[in-house]
């Protein structure tokens, strides 16, 4: 795009390189065409400061520290934009406006007239996630007009809602029956103006699980028996009947007895034949085996009434009456005996459009031929996964139409085509696909064939719908009216917005370059948001590039562009914001201290020298002290400071136009900073003054100090003459005295309790000593602390009491169990001897004397023995304990367990891992222990004396608990085992799957046990189960499947099928419609 004159842009030009000849540190860089990169445009923007003192810096200095006269770019000549240049406004998102530009690109919203339901097509069905089969049948469904009209002429609960002649607006109408839901989807599907509908009321009612396959063919049964129970209610014999009527058939089971020829017949209702179809090509074949005789001889013969004996005997299906509409279902879905779940057939089954039924049927000379008016399709290889369509004939016009949820299909000549959907999924068996003359159709998808009765009459075309479902129709086609022309005039309102944004961006990016004329800056990030499509454009927002002197920061020019006056004025009327950066916002202040930095940076090697031959001399007269610390890495803490200053603004660089970095953020950095040490603060003592130590210190000349307060302005200053610090030198007196004091005291307890000190002798609960019938209990923590203190007396202090209240309850009643004290709960305690009790109370403090005290009880010979505790055990809090500690080994999150497998058996096991014949963890044994097996000892066991329970807290002993024990919770992984993470709430069958991926064994091939318990029950969880953290389960796998490509259906198994559960419920207006679908 031209945006000036040439002649003037030439002149322009001219002048611009007049003016870049006459600037200071650019020299004969051709800046023109060949932009150069950001570093080099970086150096050449400061490389005057080589030259140039800091209190020489001038307007001049300053303008090309900031780069204003750097020349801009062209479009097509620069491909992306230059960020060193404030000049260049090529590549910010312009290229998007520039030029013709299509009124779609202006909206995301779809032509609402996308969604209108085509003239004489059908309308569509929603998919809310996995109800597609449910969408077929009731596609199916509605094609029959018998069906429709006697669903039309139910009564229905509708006069509730109605008003006068209307509906009532202030609510929506809501079905309560089953009749009701299809009423109300058939009157939809007949008159909507909608390209499809939402079914989701009628698979809520039914309790369907949106997001989970089920099986299509017991849905169709169950749904039926469901319908025809519903219908049987109605006292108009068209409704009440039509189910039978529509799809009741007849058969008798008739088995003969070889012996007398005595029939017994078995009358039986059908709504469809079941068919299987493993062996076979035809559908005739199919049908001749489903009526096939069957020999009853050998074990399974036929018990006859008139021989009163066992008698060889054939039985057979007779078919007795055959329905107007003749559901098929080909036994695609089989149960697989290796696997133990449901695989699909996809063989080829040949069916014809004309079935003639008569030659199977008992009774001849009936009308029995049939045509072909629906196919209901499964696309997929598996049982478990793929998509449901129906191919169903128009009754009233006899087209053909596909049926594929959303999307309704006309079939071209009024003929059925299933190639294409034959050829969409390739089966794994590469079986080909056999010819079909005219009039005959082959699939290895199609699972259910629907033929109508051949009658000569045409259907009634005349359907009405009911007035009171035609006003909820109109109704609903009146909201989608709305909505359209509300998508309409949101469309209209994008567009007109994404014109007026189009010439304002064309007039206004011709006047953004600056030239010579006035100017200002306006961050790159704001005008390509102003040129974004996608973004409102926020007001300008300049705060993050300002300096600390409210200007613009000069490192902030990379991320800024110089834009003319004209431009800006009008930016900041449309969107305001501010602060405004003119040519006053130049900071000529951080222009002349980046000048010193820059001069510091390039002479820094050369004080480096200096100063280093000064420290060398020999220093005469006064001086300065110095850190060695900070002599020795004063070079890096130069630059480091140096490096600091010259890019606080990208420290400081937030993100422009109202995003900044938060204040806590900018807080925690400026802490972290503080707390490093600047140089020289390496000899500050806590009281700010010079430290006393002086191995940590040395002094230097007054020539090598000034060259390092050059760097270091603001370092702390220690003249040679000045003083250490008196308070320092109070303290460091009074540690020598306190550490001798320390030492002479642990010498004198470590001399007074050897033993204790050195862990030996120490008496034994479990074998108790015979020298004694008393012994004292502290507990564990106070012994680490104290021996602790003994071994390093100069760096840890004294211990001066023994807190036992640890041990005890908030009544003042021990915690634990004589049992518990000598296993789980003996690491939390220390046992004393009576001698060394003496001497504990008298170095101590002790807060709560416990003991243990053997008694001998009865006249018996060898006598009971009885250990009693004092305090004694408070049984409530221990309780709470208890049970506290078992709800945490429940309610565990993201927690490790081990699986491992067993090879042959058991013996196996026990060699190649004998630790796993015992308990796997720790936690498993407190399972195990925490038994009030020691509460039964006649000592421990105290009545409540008749108080109420109380609701006890123990947090004192479980965080004590927390700090004294460093129990190893870490198991040892053996061979052939496997860490799991898994959660309390984790059923097994999960569990299952995780193995299953682990150690490829599927899940129906898993028998696992832990500590000798099977675990069977997989909807239950772990934590009912007893499954805790670092347990150990065992997994032993069956004889592995022969084929294991029906790993591919177990693998999309997640939960077992179960089949529709509690399907034949009555409707009625007050129980709500529920179907448990849990497959």
């Amino acid at each position: 795009m031209v945006w000036r004159s040439p002649v003037g842009q030439r002149r322009r030009r001219r002048r611009w390189r007049w003016r870049r000849r006459r600037r200071p540190g650019w020299g004969g860089a051709p800046w023109g065409k060949a932009m150069a990169p950001r570093l080099q445009l970086e150096k050449a923007a400061w490389r005057w400061a080589e030259t140039v003192r800091p209190e020489e810096v001038s307007q001049e200095h300053i303008e090309t520290a900031y780069r204003i006269w750097l020349e801009p770019c062209i479009r097509g000549v620069c491909r992306r934009n230059c960020k060193g240049n404030p000049n260049c406004l090529v590549g910010i998102g312009e290229h998007i406006w520039l030029g013709e530009i299509d009124e779609n690109s202006f909206h995301n919203i779809d032509d609402p007239n996308c969604e209108r339901r085509k003239k004489n097509s059908f309308v569509g069905l929603t998919n809310l996630g996995a109800t597609c089969y449910v969408n077929t049948f009731l596609q199916v469904w509605f094609l029959n007009l018998e069906l429709r009209q006697a669903l039309y002429l139910c009564p229905s609960t509708c006069s509730d809602y109605m008003m006068g002649d209307g509906v009532q607006e202030e609510r929506d109408y809501e079905p309560q029956t089953i009749c009701e839901h299809l009423q109300y989807l058939f009157a939809l599907l007949q008159n909507s103006n909608r390209r499809y509908i939402d079914p989701s009321g009628f698979v809520k009612a039914l309790g369907l699980d949106t997001g989970q396959q089920q099986d299509a063919q017991e849905f169709s049964k169950l749904f039926m028996s469901l319908l025809e129970d519903t219908l049987s209610k109605q006292k108009n014999p068209d409704v009440r009947n039509i189910v039978q009527q529509q799809f009741c058939g007849e058969y008798a089971y008739v088995t003969v007895c070889n012996q007398c020829g005595r029939e017994s017949k078995l009358l039986s209702k059908f709504y469809e034949l079941e068919l299987n179809i493993q062996g076979h090509k035809q559908l005739t074949d199919c049908i001749s085996e489903f009526l096939k005789e069957e020999k009853l001889e050998g074990d399974n013969r036929y018990f006859c009434e008139n021989c009163q004996s066992k008698q060889n005997a054939t039985r057979k299906i007779r078919l007795l009456s055959l329905p107007c509409t003749l559901n098929l279902q080909l036994m695609r879905f089989v149960f697989d005996r290796q696997t133990g779940h449901k695989k699909k057939l996809n063989t080829y089954i040949g069916f014809s459009e004309m079935l003639d039924m008569e030659p199977y049927v008992e009774h001849k000379g009936g009308a029995y031929v049939y045509e072909l008016s629906a196919v209901l399709i499964h696309r997929g290889v598996s049982a478990y996964s793929g998509h449901y369509i129906a191919h169903v004939k128009d009754p009233q016009s006899g087209e053909w139409y596909k049926f594929n949820d959303e999307d309704i299909e006309k079939m071209e000549g009024k003929k059925l085509q299933l190639g294409i959907e034959e050829d969409l999924e390739p089966s794994k068996s590469q079986t080909r696909k056999p010819k079909c003359g005219k009039g005959t159709h082959c699939s290895r998808n199609a699972y259910m064939l629907v033929y109508r009765l051949q009658t000569q009459e045409k259907p009634n075309t005349a359907i009405q719908v009911p007035a009171f479902l035609q006003e909820l129709v109109d109704r609903d086609n009146s909201k989608f009216e709305e909505w359209c022309i509300e998508m309409a005039e949101m469309r209209k309102q994008s567009v007109d917005k994404g014109k007026a944004k189009h010439e304002e961006v064309k007039e206004l990016y011709q006047r953004l370059p600056a030239g010579a004329e006035p100017y200002e800056f306006v961050s790159l990030e704001w005008l390509q948001k102003w040129l974004d499509e996608s973004t409102p454009t926020k007001p300008i927002d300049n705060h993050a590039c300002l300096c600390s002197h409210d200007k613009l920061h000069p490192d902030k020019i990379s991320i800024m562009k110089r834009i003319s006056e004209y431009a800006a004025d009008i930016f900041y009327s449309r969107y305001g914001g501010g602060p405004r950066l003119t040519v006053k916002a130049l900071c000529k202040e951080c222009v002349v201290e980046r000048c010193r930095v820059l001069r510091l940076k390039n002479q820094l090697n050369e004080d480096y020298k200096t100063v280093n031959n000064l420290l060398k001399a020999t220093v005469k007269g006064d001086g300065f002290w110095v850190g060695k610390s900070s002599l020795r890495s004063w070079r890096q803490l130069a630059l480091e400071q140096l490096d600091e200053q010259d890019g606080e603004a990208d420290q400081s660089n937030g993100k422009m136009n109202g995003s900044t970095f938060s204040k806590d953020e900018s807080k925690e950095e400026r802490k972290e900073e503080e707390e490093e040490l600047n140089f020289n603060e390496d000899i500050l003592c806590p009281h700010g003054e010079l430290c006393i130590s002086e191995n940590e210190r040395r002094l230097v000349s007054q020539e090598a100090w000034s060259k390092l307060q050059q760097y270091f302005p603001k370092a702390p200053e220690f003249p040679s003459y000045r003083e250490c610090c008196s308070q320092c030198k109070i303290l460091e007196r009074e540690g020598e005295e306190n550490e001798a004091l320390h030492k002479m005291i642990a010498n004198e307890q470590k001399t007074s309790l050897p033993n204790l000190f050195q862990d030996k002798n120490r008496p034994c609960l479990s074998n108790w000593p015979e020298d004694t019938d008393v012994l004292y209990i502290v507990s564990q923590f106070f012994v680490e602390e104290w021996r602790k203190f003994v071994r390093k007396p100069a760096r840890c202090s004294p211990v001066s009491s023994v807190g036992n209240s640890a041990l005890l309850c908030p009544h003042g009643g021990l915690m634990f169990t004589f049992a518990s004290m000598t296993k789980e709960d003996s690491k939390l305690i220390a046992l004393i001897w009576p001698s060394e009790w003496q001497t504990i109370q008298k170095l101590f403090v002790v807060d709560h004397v416990i003991k243990i005290t053997r008694t001998e009880v009865g006249d018996t010979n060898p006598s009971e023995t009885q250990y009693v505790s004092e305090p004694k055990l408070c049984p409530e809090c221990r309780e709470g304990l208890l049970c506290q500690q078992q709800r945490d080994l429940r309610e565990y999150t993201q927690a490790t367990i081990y699986v491992h497998k067993v090879v042959d058996n058991k013996k196996v096991m026990k060699e190649s891992a004998p630790e796993l014949n015992v308990s796997s963890s720790e936690a498993e044994e407190d399972k195990e222990e925490a038994k009030p097996d020691g509460e039964k000892d006649p000592d421990f066991s105290q009545s409540n004396g008749g108080t109420k329970r109380q609701k006890i807290s123990h947090q004192n002993y479980i965080a004590y608990q927390k700090q004294v024990i460093r129990r190893s919770m870490r198991h040892r992984k053996v061979r052939g085992e496997k860490a799991l993470l898994v959660s309390a709430n984790q059923t097994l069958k999960e569990l299952k799957i995780q193995i299953m991926h682990a150690f490829s064994v599927a899940p129906f091939d898993q028998n696992l046990s832990i500590d000798g318990k099977i675990l069977s029950d997989d909807c239950a969880t772990l934590g009912t189960l007893g499954v805790i953290p670092e347990s150990v389960i065992l997994l032993k796998a069956d004889e592995p499947i022969a084929d294991y490509a029906a790993m591919d259906d177990v693998m999309q198994v997640c939960m077992p099928e179960e089949g529709f559960k509690d399907l034949r419920v009555c409707f009625s207006p007050q129980v709500p419609v529920s179907l448990d679908t849990n497959l």
